[in-house]
C-alpha cells in the first residue's frame, strides 16, 4: 500500500449566501479567497496562408500594357497613318451637298414667241423613317399620310403607301412626286401645318405629314398646248429631252447644274461653318425657224381634213424656198406635251420626218427634171399615151380609163399620166438599165435615200434601192413614185429645189441659240448643191403651173386668185405598216408660189382617207390652198402680176 494517507473527505456545511467570486474565501479564520477556475480560452484562429500575389500582378500589368499598346497603336493609325482618310469621312458625314438645277432654256419661234418654257416647281419627297410606329406612335402612319396625299398628288394611294413603308427600314429618302406646281406644295404644307397645330393641343391627333418635304425644281411648260408638239418633243421625268428639239438640243437647252456644299447639324445648315457653291449655268434659248402663226394655220388645216376624211394621219410642211428654213411642220393627230398621259404612243414623235411612204405622182417632177436636164425631151415633145402599156411582166394603166391620149410632155405632167411618164423616162438611156441608172442619179441628187441635213431624232432617209436591185416592175413604177419611199420633208425639199432655180438647200429648223450672256449664235449655214440647171428649173415651174391652171390639169382646187401657183397632185397605193401590204392610198399635193418668183413651198399628204374622195387633188389641194394663202399674206408676198406661160397640154395627131 502506499504510505500516503488518503485524502480526507470534506463534509459539506450549510449553504451560504453566494458572494462575488472575488470575495469568496476559504472557510475558517484567515481563509484565502477561493481561486476561481481559469476560464477556458478560445482556440487560436487557424491562419490560411495565401500564395504570392506577384505573379497575378504581373499578369494584370501585362494585360493592361497590351490594352494600352492597342490603344496607342490605334491612336497612331487614326492620327498619323490614316488621318487624311478619316478626315475626309468626317467631312463627308458633316458636310452635305445639294445639286443646284440649271434653268432650262426656252424654245421660241422665229419672232421670239415662247413655244416651251420652264416654271418653278417642287419635287415632293419624304423620310420613311418618320412614318414608323416608333416615331408616330400609330401603326397606320403611312396609310393615313397616303390617304391625305393621294387626291392632292393625283397618285394611287397604295403606291404612296409602298413608298412610305419601304422594304429597307433605314431608307431616309423617297420621291413621292416630281415637278409639282407651287400650288400643290402649298396645299401639302398648309395641311401639314394644320395637323401640327392640332396635335399640339389634342393628344389624339398625329401629324402624319411631318415627314413630307419639298425640293425646289422646275417644270417644263408648253404654253401653246399641242401647237408644234411634234417639233418640240417633251422633257422626261429626269429632266432630259425625250423627243424632238428637246432631245436633239438637250445639251444646249439644259445648261449645267451647279452644286452647294455646307455643314449641317440635326438636318439644318450651320451658318458659321461656311459653305462652297458652284453656281448653275442656265441653258441657252433656242430660236426655231418656225413662224407661230403659219404653224397654227397649217396645223388647223391638216387636222380638219384628217377628221373630215377619217384618215389615219396627215402632214403639212411649209418651207422658205430661198433659205430652206421650215416655217411650219404640222402633224395630225398630235399630242399635248403638257400631259403625255393622254397621248397615244403612235401619235408621239414627228411623223413629217419619221414616216417613210411611197409618194406617188408628186415624184414625177423628179422624173421630168431628169428628162429635161438630159435633153431627152422638151415640154412640147409629143407623147402618145395608150390605154394600157405592157412593160416587163406587168400591164400599166393610168388612174382613169381613157382612150389614147395625145399629150405633150407638159400634158403628161399636167394630167399625171403614169404611162406617159414611163415612156418619157425610157428615153434617158439606150437601154432600160442605162435609163434606170440616170434616173437614180437624179433621185439621189434631190435627196431621196439620204439624210435631209436636219439631224432630227428618228429621221428617216427614205427607201431607194440601187438601180441594179430594181425589180422588173420597179424599173417602171419608180418613175411615177411607187416602189420607193420618202418623208414629207424630203418631198417638200424636192419642190423647194425646183423653186430655188435648181439648187437644193438643206432644210433647217433652228436659226440659232441665245446664251445666258444674251449673245446670239446663229446655226451653221446649210449646205447647197445644184441638182438641175436654172433653165430646167424654170421650165419645170411652167409645166407645174399647167397642173393647176389648165382645165385638163389635176390641181384646180389649189388655185389662188391673184397668184401664179405651180403644183402637182399625187395619189399612191399605200403600204400598210401593220401588214406590209398595199391598203388604202397616200393622197398628196406639193407646190410653190408665186410660180415665176417663188417664195414659199407647201407640201400636204394624208394617209388612208376612208371617207369621201382619196385623190390628192381633191383632199390635199384645198389644204395647200388654205395654208399657202395664209402664208403669203403673213409674209406679205405680193402677186407678181406676170402672165403664165400656158404651155400646151395636148396635140392633134
Amino acid at each position: 500500500m502506499s504510505d500516503r494517507e488518503p485524502p480526507r473527505r470534506r463534509v459539506p456545511g450549510p449553504a451560504r449566501p453566494s458572494r462575488p467570486a472575488s470575495a469568496q474565501r476559504r472557510p475558517g479564520p484567515g481563509g484565502r479567497p477561493v481561486r476561481r477556475p481559469a476560464a477556458a480560452r478560445p482556440a487560436a484562429p487557424r491562419v490560411i496562408r495565401l500564395g504570392s500575389p506577384r505573379p497575378r500582378l504581373r499578369m494584370v500589368g501585362l494585360a493592361l500594357t497590351l490594352v494600352l499598346l492597342a490603344f496607342v497603336f490605334r491612336l497612331l493609325q487614326v492620327q498619323a497613318v490614316d488621318a487624311s482618310s478619316y478626315t475626309a469621312k468626317a467631312e463627308q458625314n458633316r458636310y452635305v451637298g445639294q445639286v443646284l438645277a440649271a434653268e432650262r432654256g426656252e424654245i421660241t419661234d422665229r419672232a421670239g414667241v415662247a413655244f416651251a418654257t420652264s416654271e418653278d416647281a417642287y419635287d415632293i419627297t419624304a423620310d420613311p423613317t418618320m412614318f414608323a410606329r416608333e416615331k408616330l406612335k400609330v401603326d397606320d402612319g403611312p396609310e393615313q399620310a397616303a390617304a391625305l396625299l393621294s387626291p392632292i398628288l393625283g397618285q394611287d394611294q397604295a403606291a404612296l403607301v409602298r413608298k412610305l413603308r419601304p422594304k429597307n427600314p433605314d431608307l431616309r429618302y423617297v420621291k413621292l412626286a416630281g415637278r409639282q406646281t407651287p400650288q400643290v406644295w402649298k396645299q401639302i404644307r398648309d395641311l401639314r401645318s394644320a395637323l401640327s397645330a392640332k396635335s399640339a393641343t389634342d393628344p389624339g391627333t398625329v401629324n402624319v405629314l411631318g415627314g413630307v418635304f419639298s425640293v425646289p425644281s422646275s417644270k417644263r411648260v408648253y404654253p401653246n398646248g399641242d401647237l408644234a408638239a411634234g417639233i418640240l418633243g417633251w422633257v422626261n421625268a429626269d429632266g432630259r429631252g425625250g423627243g424632238g428639239i428637246e432631245q436633239q438640243l438637250n445639251a444646249t437647252l439644259a445648261g449645267k447644274d451647279g452644286k452647294i456644299r455646307y455643314a449641317q447639324s440635326g438636318g439644318r445648315q450651320v451658318p458659321t461653318a461656311g459653305s462652297t457653291e458652284t453656281p448653275a449655268v442656265p441653258g441657252s434659248d433656242v430660236e426655231l425657224t418656225i413662224d407661230r402663226d403659219i404653224q397654227w394655220a397649217a396645223q388647223n388645216a391638216i387636222a380638219d381634213q384628217v377628221e373630215q376624211s377619217k384618215a389615219d394621219r396627215g402632214y403639212v410642211i411649209v418651207q422658205d424656198t430661198r433659205t430652206g428654213e421650215i416655217l411650219a411642220m404640222a402633224n395630225s393627230p398630235g399630242f399635248d406635251p403638257n400631259d403625255l398621259s393622254k397621248a397615244r404612243a403612235a401619235d408621239l414623235g414627228n411623223p413629217s420626218v419619221q414616216d417613210a411612204f411611197e409618194p406617188g405622182s408628186t415624184a414625177k417632177v423628179m422624173s421630168m427634171a431628169a428628162v429635161l436636164e438630159e435633153n431627152a425631151a422638151t415640154p412640147l415633145t409629143h407623147v402618145t399615151v395608150p390605154n394600157r402599156l405592157h412593160r416587163g411582166d406587168r400591164l400599166f394603166q393610168d388612174d382613169v380609163d381613157h382612150a389614147t391620149w395625145y399629150l405633150t410632155l407638159n400634158g403628161v405632167l399636167a394630167k399625171s399620166s403614169n404611162i406617159g411618164t414611163i415612156l418619157a423616162t425610157g428615153q434617158l438611156g439606150k437601154t432600160q438599165a442605162q435609163a434606170n441608172r440616170v434616173l437614180y442619179s437624179y433621185l439621189r441628187k434631190f435627196g431621196i435615200g439620204g439624210p435631209t441635213g436636219l439631224g432630227f431624232p428618228g429621221e428617216t432617209r427614205g427607201i431607194l434601192a440601187a438601180p441594179g436591185k430594181w425589180s422588173t416592175s420597179q424599173q417602171y413604177t419608180i418613175p411615177f413614185g411607187q416602189g420607193m419611199s420618202l418623208s414629207a420633208l424630203q418631198a417638200a425639199s424636192v419642190y423647194s429645189t425646183i423653186a430655188n432655180g435648181g439648187v437644193r438647200v438643206e432644210p433647217t429648223l433652228v436659226r440659232g441659240a441665245r446664251g445666258p450672256d444674251g449673245r446670239f449664235t446663229p446655226a451653221r449655214t446649210p449646205a447647197k448643191s445644184r441638182v438641175v440647171s436654172q433653165k430646167t428649173a424654170k421650165t419645170l415651174a411652167q409645166m407645174l403651173e399647167s397642173v393647176v391652171d389648165d382645165e385638163q390639169g389635176t390641181g384646180a382646187k389649189a388655185r389662188i386668185p391673184g397668184y401664179r401657183v405651180a403644183g402637182k397632185t399625187g395619189t399612191a397605193n399605200r403600204v400598210d405598216p401593220a401588214t406590209g401590204t398595199y391598203k388604202g392610198y397616200t393622197s398628196s399635193f406639193a407646190g410653190f408660189a408665186p410660180a415665176d418668183n417663188p417664195r414659199i413651198t407647201v407640201y400636204c399628204a394624208i394617209q388612208n382617207a376612208t371617207e369621201g374622195s382619196y385623190f390628192g387633188g381633191q383632199i390635199c389641194g384645198p389644204v395647200f390652198k388654205q395654208v399657202m394663202e395664209f402664208a403669203l399674206k403673213t409674209l406679205q408676198v405680193p402677186p407678181t402680176g406676170a402672165k403664165a406661160a400656158n404651155l400646151p397640154v395636148s396635140f392633134t395627131p
